[in-house]
């Protein structure tokens, strides 16, 4: 109360209130119908102040606020601010938050798709359209004071992450730079990298979720918690860990451990019970207990898009309804408008009524292959609470506004592309991250489905890991290379390349490696003082007994591998018949050769019905020994080579399965052979002994003073101590040569080809370079080299469409079986033509040591999308064409949009005295139509 403050206090709190309302945040917080919470006012204070921010909170955390902040300080300040995203659809959504916020006039948007205003103050984009401006030095840039880095821990995936470092370390120094990230471990590592490229940057880091999220585990028809609270203590469920325990015991039918009888038919049954209890449920009696409980809206997180629609599919066919009459006309009325410029006879294809049935139904899925219009229109029915089950992809948790009250996991496993692999702490994060929407529910719920094997000690892990940690994927490309170069010549290039976080990272590994080699220095030096003698330098002593040591191994060595050799190579002579002398082993004595087992009639055993092989160990006989036995040896039996002593004759009725059959053999090989002595090794004369190296060091060491100390053995000792420390020390400093300067190094080998190939001069970009650099993708070495070599030249519009997808296409099945279809005329030739060339630009990558692991070079064309560019640009229906590409809509847009974006980049790129510019844009005008052309901004 003021009236309990002294006048002192109260003169002191009134000026504290006039220095909030001059701020910038006091009319911005005055925007909101909420208080907004700590950390977002101390983002918000900070960067007032002049400073850089990195905020690093959980989803939906409200962590868009400070970007928003920015947006405002910009308008304030009369300059301008650009709100980037990873995804269009990010893009988009922010965009039309803008819009209604700011007007339509203060607001543009950027894609590569969509192009809207794009010279207002406030400017949203995907972070490739601003690295590209950066490269391109566009006017855009000027008046530019904040950019807002939205999921900037994105920078961690491994295709598109490096364009973040990219806008990072290029950006202008007077440039302001608001970071937005999901929490993650090393926050503090980020934001000191930040602080070393950008300036004063603060980092703000909040794991305070607004709404609490409760974890459960759904098994038949209960709903368990996964926690049990005790106290302070938090531990796993005990029925859940119970239920895993008698899942993997033995059904029924067992027997009483500690009596060692039945079990009682009553213990059996209550057994059975137990069991029957514990199930997965299917997808609509999961969506229906979560709407008994209270719980949905609800995304259900399904790792395929398949898998998407046969779960909306089921719930259709099971008679699910979670909408009203009211809400079903509401959602018609929505849907009609917001389709009403996809022609009818496109409906049908797009499967438009099936998808309209289970909106007004309540239920939808989520993927990026449906039509980008219909994603939308699910994201605004849901956030209007008028779809209330969702089944998504992962795609959907990359920060889309769409929280629900439940998310449902089914599985814990998923394809990431090479093979099914655990979902790691951060991507259940990520996803169960949707779970409770601020201002809406007091709580969220995470429920994962109940599977056969289920661990539930490992869910819990997961459930309570709640950081993942940030890992560089910055790696320079073609283009990347030639944009420096132009700008910045060689050398600075790459001492800007050493800025990168990827290079901080791999500098601060070094850091505690480089601590351990000063202490191992600090323990060589005890070691050479503990080794002194006062006859001579025994270091030098001691090299010398190292070096005669060393050789002695390498000789041994040597004819321990000419005696396998020999040995081998005499067993590959055996026949069957042959009587021979096993001479060590358990099995040592008289044999008969059945098999040889050699590597040239490899399977020869497996077709006569006897076990073994002789795999990948050279030469494994199978033998009858005098003791009746019947067996296969390997060349751990055979030391030294094996002569045959005598020959027998196998008769034909021979069965090694038959008892009588080997003992009667065997009888007949002791006969046979009883008077061959046991043969013996033939003691062969060291390789030492005739070594002129050894003779020489042996001589050394004898006329070496030390060798005549008293104290020669324990400065010896001392020694080898120092010798063992030292080859560590070595181990350490080559891991630190290996770290350092990784990224220039690699910048090197990239510089050294594209001068080969007359992209780059010294600090000079050429004619080709020019171009080159006005070109981004995966493969734009290969683009520029088509360009260069006039492969494109005289294709008409369709045919230079169906070259061009090859640049982006990426097909989802490594099913190779059947060759794609492919447009005749001179496109194929085209087309043959582009794979001849990247196979010239694999082995140049060869000879230059850049490998796909340094995710620099060029990967084969994918000809899969080829005939569909080729019949869209064309002119035919959508019916027709995407049913030859057996592929859904929404990956046909995004594919054909993709392929656009390069066409608009050869229009600009290619020389103009050529056909190129003019076809590339006669072919973007035959692509944009229809379903393609439908903008995406609503």
């Amino acid at each position: 109360m003021t009236e309990d403050l002294s006048p002192a206090e109260r003169y002191a709190a009134a000026r504290r209130r006039a220095a909030d309302e001059a701020t910038a945040l006091a009319p911005f917080r005055d925007m909101y119908d909420f208080d907004l919470d700590p950390f977002q006012i101390e983002a918000c204070q900070a960067l007032e102040a002049g400073k850089g921010v990195l905020v690093a909170a959980p989803t939906g955390s409200g962590k868009t606020i400070v970007g928003e902040f920015a947006v405002h300080l910009a308008l304030t300040q009369g300059r301008k601010c650009f709100y980037t995203t990873p995804i269009k659809a990010l893009s988009n959504q922010k965009y039309n938050d803008l819009v209604k916020r700011y007007g339509a006039r203060e607001v543009g948007l950027l894609t590569g798709d969509n192009s809207v205003n794009s010279e207002a103050p406030i400017v949203v984009m995907t972070t490739e359209v601003l690295r590209n401006m950066l490269y391109a030095g566009s006017k855009s840039l000027l008046g530019l004071g904040y950019v807002v880095m939205d999921e900037v821990h994105y920078l961690s995936d491994r295709f598109r992450g490096a364009v973040w470092e990219e806008v990072i370390i290029h950006l202008p120094a007077s440039v302001t730079l608001v970071s937005l990230s999901a929490t993650v471990s090393n926050a503090e590592e980020f934001g000191d990298w930040l602080d070393t490229v950008r300036g004063d940057t603060q980092v703000i880091v909040s794991e305070n979720r607004p709404v609490p999220l409760w974890q459960h585990v759904l098994a038949g028809r209960r709903m368990y918690d996964l926690f049990e609270e005790s106290g302070d203590k938090r531990e796993v469920n005990p029925d859940l860990v119970r239920m895993a325990r008698m899942e993997n015991s033995r059904v029924g039918g067992g027997r009483d451990r500690r009596r060692g009888r039945p079990q009682r038919e009553a213990d059996r049954e209550r057994e059975r019970r137990q069991r029957a209890r514990i199930w997965t449920p299917s997808r609509p009696e999961v969506i229906d207990r979560l709407d008994s409980e209270g719980l949905l809206p609800a995304i259900t997180f399904i790792f395929s898009r398949a898998g998407c629609e046969a779960a909306v599919q089921q719930c259709l066919y099971s008679g699910l309804r979670l909408n009203d009459s009211a809400a079903r006309a509401r959602v018609r009325e929505i849907v009609e408008r917001r389709t009403a410029d996809i022609p009818d006879k496109d409906l049908h294809v797009l499967g438009y009524f099936e998808w309209l049935e289970g909106l007004e139904r309540g239920i939808a899925a989520h993927h990026a292959g449906m039509l980008p219009t219909f994603k939308e229109v699910v994201e605004e029915l849901f956030v209007r609470g008028l779809v209330k089950a969702v089944f998504a992809t992962e795609t959907l948790a990359l920060g889309i506004n769409m929280p629900a009250r439940s998310v449902v996991l089914e599985k814990l496993v998923k394809w990431n592309g090479e093979q099914h692999a655990d979902i790691t702490p951060g991507e259940y994060t990520q996803l169960t991250g949707r779970a409770g929407r601020r201002g809406i529910d007091i709580e969220g719920h995470a429920v994962v489905l109940w599977q056969r094997g289920m661990d539930p000690g490992a869910l819990a892990g997961l459930a309570g890991a709640r950081t993942y940690p940030l890992r560089s994927s910055f790696k320079p490309s073609y283009n990347m290379a030639v944009n420096l170069v132009s700008q910045f010549g060689r050398h600075r290039s790459r001492e800007l390349l050493e800025t990168s976080f990827a290079q901080f990272q791999a500098d601060r590994s070094v850091v505690g490696i480089s601590r351990q080699v000063q202490r191992n220095e600090e323990g060589l030096a005890g070691y050479r003082a503990s080794m002194t003698c006062h006859l001579g330098d025994f270091e030098e002593y001691s090299a010398l007994r190292r070096q005669l040591k060393d050789r002695e191994t390498e000789l041994a060595k040597q004819g321990a591998n000419q005696r396998r050799a020999q040995a081998a190579a005499s067993l590959e002579r055996l026949r069957p018949g042959d009587v021979i002398h096993v001479p060590t082993g358990k099995f040592a004595g008289l044999a008969l050769v059945l098999d040889p087992g050699v590597a040239g009639g490899r399977g020869s055993a497996h077709r006569r019905g006897f076990d073994g092989g002789t795999g990948g160990e050279g030469p494994r006989p199978l033998v009858l020994t005098a003791q009746r036995q019947v067996k296969r040896l390997g060349a751990i039996d055979f030391p030294v080579p094996v002569e045959p002593l005598e020959r027998m004759r196998i008769p034909k009725s021979f069965n090694a399965r038959s008892p009588q059959s080997r003992r009667d053999l065997a009888s007949a090989l002791r006969a046979k052979a009883g008077h061959h002595a046991p043969e013996r090794h033939r003691r062969q004369r060291s390789a030492a002994a005739d070594d002129p190296e050894i003779a020489r060091l042996r001589k050394a060491i004898r006329q070496h003073p030390c060798h005549g100390c008293d104290e020669r053995e324990d400065h010896a000792r001392w020694a080898e101590r120092y010798h063992r420390l030292k080859r560590d020390t070595r181990q350490l400093e080559r891991r630190i040569e290996g770290r350092t300067n990784t990224i220039a190094r690699t910048f090197d080998r990239v510089y050294a080809l594209l001068s080969e190939l007359g992209y780059l001069s010294g600090d000079h970009v050429t004619e080709d370079g020019q171009v080159l650099a006005r070109l981004y993708g995966e493969l734009d070495l290969l683009a520029s080299e088509c360009l260069r070599e006039g492969v494109w030249e005289g294709l008409p519009p369709a045919e230079l469409a169906a070259c061009v997808s090859a640049l982006v296409f990426e097909s989802r099945s490594t099913d190779d079986a059947l060759p794609p279809k492919l447009p005749g005329g001179r496109a194929r030739a085209a087309l043959g033509e582009m794979v001849r060339i990247w196979g010239r630009l694999d082995a140049l990558e060869e000879d230059h040591r850049i490998t796909a692991a340094e995710g620099v070079g060029q990967r084969e064309p994918d000809l899969g999308f080829a005939w569909a560019a080729y019949r869209w640009a064309d002119g035919h229906g959508l019916d027709e064409v995407l049913r030859e590409a057996d592929m859904p809509a929404g990956d046909f847009v995004r594919w054909c949009k993709q392929v656009i974006d390069v066409l608009g980049q050869l229009a600009a790129a290619a020389p103009e005295g050529g056909t190129v510019p003019r076809n590339a844009r006669r072919a973007i005008d035959g692509m944009l139509r229809g379903v393609v052309a439908y903008s995406s901004v609503g």
